[in-house]
């Protein structure tokens, strides 16, 4: 005799089952998305804080020049056809040959929890300038060698903390905003002259140079041991080491876009720096940042564990226990954020960690009441933050051990439920005749 047939949520108990963990996996969207600004937010106070020390030390450094400037006058024909002066305007020039050389000895500077990277540098400028040629001026221009002037530009004036000896042909002049050159021979065209100067600088984050020189040579070591190269140019060779780096630049005119000289025109010549970025150890925002990422495929792959544990073991579920974990998988970011900014990120990532996976494998015993489900539940969080760990550890090679990983899991789904009658899942004991 045949039982009383079943209810709807009865025949349909895995569709229901599948879309109220999926609804509960979306709705832990809405944490997920709160820590991210809170990280967004710390984020902006570590910029604060730079911005705060940067204004009284000295912000990011950026060496350009020597350039040489040169006045000159056009003239007009007034009614009488005398000529009168039209306009002033200047040619300027690059050295032919520009050799920097420094060290950089740096520091750690504090603004509550935050860590800012600065610096106190000692750079040495030398080189020669030839080939003063004035052609391709306006025609009846007239040249004032006497009144040409040197520039250094720097982006924070506020570094300089010493006087600057500076020699102009072997002779020391006094260094000012503008420096006028008023030992140039009334016709130096054909002349080499030779400059040498010393700049203490103090900065913040990052040093950089811009390759004015026809030929420019770099070289700077520093007791800093993570250092990240950047702009135009990477260094011809360096060398990193947990003492310290060194590392040395060649860049020639062939490799900028801009001329050795020019007049009556806006050249642009940032867009070839090049120089170094003293990184803190760890950055704990950006990693953070990037773990979080993860965050759905966490929710998930576990949201996925108790699934087959309740079908292919019969336990029944709750989708308040689903939501308890989540949030627990969740907390893990929060805990890696706050603790990170305290103790650095390995150690805060190891703590957090355990402690999540405890949480969860303590309370995966009080849902199952079995020991095996437990460890495999506690052996699968495991290697879940095991593999995020390595993952954020391989920027190279992240997207390929992530693919990989989720094939594993597909594949161990698909070998798991391959004898599953999803069916007759929901089924009463007993039915039937």
């Amino acid at each position: 005799m045949k039982q009383q047939g079943q209810s709807f949520f009865e025949k349909n108990m895995v569709l229901i089952k599948v879309s109220t963990v999926l609804f509960l996996t979306l709705i832990l969207l809405i944490p997920i998305a709160m820590i991210q600004s809170l990280v967004m937010e710390r984020r902006g106070r570590l910029a604060e804080a730079t911005a705060d020390i940067s204004s009284m030390w000295g912000g990011e450094q950026r060496v350009a020049g020597p350039i040489l400037s040169v006045p000159y006058y056009t003239y007009e024909l007034n009614k009488n056809d005398e000529k009168v002066i039209a306009r002033k305007r200047f040619a300027y020039f690059l050295p032919d040959e520009l050799n920097i050389s420094g060290t950089v000895l740096p520091e750690i500077r504090y603004r509550g929890i935050f860590q800012v990277a600065v610096y106190a540098s000692k750079l040495k400028l030398e080189g020669t300038f030839s080939s003063l040629s004035i052609q391709g001026l306006e025609p009846n221009a007239k040249v004032d060698w006497a009144g040409a002037f040197l520039t250094v530009g720097l982006s924070d004036m506020r570094g300089i903390k010493d006087s600057i000896p500076f020699k102009w042909n072997g002779q020391p002049m006094d260094c000012k905003p503008i420096t006028v050159i008023n030992i140039l021979s009334e016709n130096p065209v054909g002349e080499i002259f030779s400059f040498n100067t010393e700049i203490s600088l103090n900065g913040s984050n990052g040093l950089s140079f811009i390759p004015v020189g026809k030929e420019t040579l770099v070289n700077i070591s520093s007791e800093w041991s993570n250092p990240s190269f950047e702009g135009a140019f990477l260094p011809e060779s360096r060398e990193v080491t947990n003492n310290g780096f060194e590392a040395s630049w060649r860049v020639l005119e062939l490799n900028r876009n801009y001329p050795q000289q020019w007049h009556q025109q806006d050249v642009s010549i940032d867009d070839s720096a090049f120089g170094v970025r003293l990184l803190l150890p760890v950055e704990n925002y950006q990693i953070t940042e990037r773990s979080m990422k993860y965050a759905m495929l966490f929710v998930g792959l576990t949201f996925m564990v108790f699934f087959f544990v309740e079908v292919l073991r019969n336990h029944k579920l709750h989708p308040i226990h689903y939501m308890l974990v989540g949030f627990g998988l969740v907390l893990f970011y929060l805990l890696l954020l706050s603790l990170s900014e305290h103790i650095g990120f390995g150690i805060a990532y190891a703590v957090a960690s355990v402690a999540i996976i405890s949480l969860i494998t303590s309370y995966s015993q009080s849902i199952f009441k079995d020991k095996k489900l437990t460890m495999l539940m506690g052996g699968f969080l495991i290697v879940l933050y095991s593999l995020l760990y390595i993952l954020l550890q391989m920027q190279d090679y992240a997207l390929l051990l992530g693919s990989l990983v989720l094939f594993v899991v597909l594949a161990l789904a698909m070998y798991l439920s391959r004898n599953v009658d999803w069916y007759a899942i929901g089924k009463k004991n007993g039915e039937g005749i």
